[in-house]
C-alpha cells in the first residue's frame, strides 16, 4: 500500500506538548491516519494515500481543543516500509488494569505477580499498532471497567476492535462470546492472531467493516464496547443501541472531557442512562445502561 507521510508541527508550551500529541493522534484517525511517530516538533503521521481526508484534517486542526495550541502540517510521499516496525520491535512493559496484566510476550510480569492465590488474568498482545495495548489511558480505563463487571456468560460486541484486547479481556473474564469489527484489515488480522494467542479464538468472531456490518450480525449483546473517537461514537451510537439487550451496558472511551456533554446528550436521546464515569488525564470512559 502507498502512504503519505504527514509531519505535524505543534506550537504549544512544553508542559502541554505530550497532551497535544495524544489529542492530535486520537483526532487524526477521523482523517484516515493509521499510526504515528513522535518527533521533537510534534508527531509524524502515516495514512494510505486514498484514505487521506484533507477537509476533515483541516477542520480538526482549525478547532484544536487544547488552549493556546496550534498545529500545522506538510505532506509528502512515504517510502514503502512497515510503519509499526519500531513499535513491534520495542514492545512494551507489563501494564496493570484492574485484575488484568497486559504484556507483549517478551516483557513478562514478575513471577510473584502471577503466583498469588488471586492472580491477575494475563493478556498477551502482539500489536501491529501502538494503540490497543493498554499503554494508552483510554484502553486502560476500558479494560479496568471490564474488570469490575460481571461478564460471566455474557455476549460482547467490540466496535473498532483494533488489537482485539477488549474482547479478549471480556472473554478471559468469563464472557461466552465476542464479536468485533474494524475497518482496517491489519487490525482484524491482528485481533484474530491475538485471540488465538490467548486461547479465546474459538469464541471471538472478527469482521472487516464499519458499523454497517452490524446489519449482518444476528442477535443482541449484553455489553457493547467502543473505544473510538467522538465523531464516530456520535454517528454509530444508534447502531450500537440497536444491538444491545434492554438493560445492557454500553462502555465508551476514546474522547476528551470536552466531549462528554454531546455524547451524554446523544446517549440520553437514544434511551441510555449514565451508570459511571472514569477519567485519566483529559481522557474519559463512560458507562451507560440501555433503559428497559
Amino acid at each position: 500500500m502507498k502512504y503519505f507521510e504527514v509531519k505535524f508541527r505543534i506550537e504549544t508550551s512544553e508542559e502541554l506538548m505530550q497532551a497535544a500529541r495524544d489529542i492530535l493522534s486520537a483526532m487524526a484517525g477521523d482523517a484516515g491516519f493509521e499510526t504515528f511517530e513522535e518527533t521533537p516538533e510534534g508527531i509524524t503521521g502515516y495514512v494510505q494515500r486514498h484514505l487521506l481526508d484533507r477537509d476533515c484534517l483541516d477542520s480538526i486542526l482549525s478547532d484544536f481543543p487544547l488552549p493556546h495550541s496550534t498545529v500545522s502540517y506538510t505532506v509528502s510521499d512515504a517510502e514503502d516500509r512497515d510503519w509499526n516496525e519500531q513499535w513491534e520491535q520495542q514492545g512494551f512493559e507489563p501494564i496493570a488494569a484492574g485484575r488484568f496484566i497486559i504484556h507483549d510476550g517478551r516483557h513478562l510480569p514478575p513471577a510473584a505477580a502471577v503466583s498469588q492465590p488471586f492472580a491477575p488474568l494475563e493478556i498477551e498482545i502482539h500489536a501491529r499498532q501502538a494503540f490497543g495495548t493498554g499503554t494508552h489511558e483510554t484502553t486502560r480505563m476500558m479494560v479496568g471497567t471490564l474488570a469490575s463487571m460481571n461478564l460471566t456468560g455474557r455476549r460482547v460486541l467490540d466496535c473498532g476492535t483494533g488489537t482485539g484486547i477488549l474482547a479478549i479481556a471480556a472473554l478471559k473474564a468469563g464472557a461466552a462470546e465476542a464479536v468485533g469489527y474494524d475497518i482496517d484489515e491489519w487490525s482484524t488480522d491482528n485481533a484474530r492472531h491475538n485471540a488465538a494467542l490467548n486461547g479465546v479464538g474459538d469464541n471471538f468472531t472478527v469482521l472487516l467493516g464499519d458499523a454497517g456490518i452490524l446489519n449482518s450480525v444476528e442477535g443482541h449483546f449484553d455489553v457493547v464496547l467502543a473505544n473510538i473517537n467522538r465523531n464516530i461514537l456520535l454517528s454509530d451510537m444508534a447502531a450500537m443501541r440497536d444491538k444491545l439487550t434492554p438493560g445492557g451496558r454500553l462502555v465508551m472511551s476514546g474522547f476528551l472531557t470536552n466531549d462528554i456533554l454531546p455524547l451524554r446528550q446523544r446517549a440520553e436521546e437514544l434511551g441510555f442512562g449514565l451508570v459511571s464515569q472514569r477519567q485519566e488525564s483529559e481522557w474519559v470512559c463512560l458507562v451507560f445502561s440501555l433503559q428497559e
